[in-house]
């Protein structure tokens, strides 16, 4: 076969070197093309309107206080608060709550969520949080996490629990302070009470906190020690983010990530009320006598150990009748101050002997027909009434 010339072997070499180039760019403009385009921001100015980021949360409007105008963008990360029009009084509730949560918020629930999940079956709750601040605007910088005796994905739930990272202007948490706590490693004062709905547990930083990482569950115990929820209770959402009073425009979530990590559901407890004896177990007995007038009540309380061990850090949780409110407490801290209540131990009365007995009392306002409580469990166990 006879070889061609050289200057026809060096065209047929540019040619296919040309070939090739050709083709890479068809490539790249393949790639390109098919590349899906950046996702814009999502501006919701409805009262309750919802959008989902990441695939896995809800960023919400939540502006329930207020007619005024506002309106959340929705970012790849959390949200911002573009437009928050209007104020309300400052020794009243917010105009707003807008918010990005993971799990299950009045029916809407965020995708692939794990919750609801029962307490006792979640090892720990990873989460972490970057705010955005702004100084010309009356708001906190709140971290809600909810709790309810059943696995509901709609209405109120039984307990709130607030994590104050900060705030700005003359507002306060529902109730009133109860003492300070070390959380998560850090210390917070504590202020209990209720809104009419649910009790709310508020944990307020004493400066403000930018961000964090830390595990949810840490507050969830600590709320459950102070009798405001039960083991068996349901974690059923966790949400960052603001209640503005005044103005809010710029506040932002710049980023916030949850995670649930659950084991096996150990299922119904067969023997709830152990034994004295079983592990946990505690033998008890109370006395409640009432002094009762109009609209008002005094209460004298004793609880005796009628077991064999002592009983430390005693705490004793009961639900006052619908109606009654508490105004005051010796000998024992009481709260909130309705619903259900959980008296405990001061410095002086902390451990109840075997055998041995302790009384404390409280005064309150009540309306309609009085009634005593029933069902009194001290430190989580029933007791028998005398």
């Amino acid at each position: 076969m006879r070889t061609p010339p050289l200057q026809v072997r060096a065209l047929r070499g540019l040619l296919s070197a040309l070939i090739a180039t050709l083709a890479s760019f068809a490539a790249v403009a393949a790639l390109v093309t098919a590349a899906p385009p950046a996702r814009a921001d999502t501006t919701i100015c409805e009262p309750f309107g919802t959008t989902t980021i990441q695939g896995r949360y809800v960023v919400q409007n939540n502006r329930w206080g207020s007619s005024a105008t506002q309106c959340v963008t929705a970012t790849d990360s959390g949200f911002r608060v573009t437009q928050a029009d209007g104020s309300v009084p400052t020794n009243g509730a917010p105009k707003s709550y807008p918010s990005v949560f993971n799990g299950c918020h009045y029916t809407t629930c965020s995708p692939g969520t794990s919750l609801p999940a029962r307490l006792n079956t979640v090892s720990s709750a990873p989460s972490s949080i970057s705010y955005g601040f702004v100084g010309d605007a009356v708001y906190n910088a709140s971290y809600d996490i909810w709790l309810d005796p059943t696995p509901r994905t709609d209405g109120v739930n039984r307990t709130e629990i607030m994590i104050w990272f900060n705030r700005v202007g003359p507002i306060q948490p529902i109730g009133s302070p109860v003492g300070t706590a070390t959380v998560g490693g850090r210390t917070w004062e504590v202020w209990s009470g209720g809104n009419g709905s649910n009790d709310v547990l508020s944990f307020v930083a004493p400066s403000a906190i930018s961000s964090w990482s830390f595990d949810v569950m840490d507050f969830v115990r600590a709320t459950v020690a102070r009798g405001l929820a039960e083991d068996d209770w349901y974690l059923t959402s966790v949400q960052a983010g603001f209640e503005p009073w005044q103005n809010g425009a710029g506040l932002a979530v710049n980023s916030f990530s949850s995670t649930v990590q659950t084991g096996t559901d150990p299922g119904p407890d067969p023997d709830p009320d152990p034994d004295p004896g079983e592990p946990g177990g505690t033998a008890c007995e109370v006395s409640y006598g009432t002094n009762v007038w109009q609209n008002g009540f005094t209460a004298d309380v004793t609880v005796t150990n009628t077991g064999t061990a002592p009983v430390d850090g005693w705490r004793l949780a009961f639900t006052l009748p619908s109606g009654q409110r508490i105004t005051n407490a010796w000998n024992a801290s009481v709260t909130p101050s309705s619903g259900t209540v959980t008296a405990t131990g001061v410095a002086h009365n902390a451990r109840i002997a075997p055998g041995g007995s302790l009384s404390f009392g409280f005064q309150g306002a009540h309306g309609g027909t009085f009634a005593e409580p029933d069902g009194f469990r001290l430190n989580d166990a029933a007791c028998t009434t005398a």
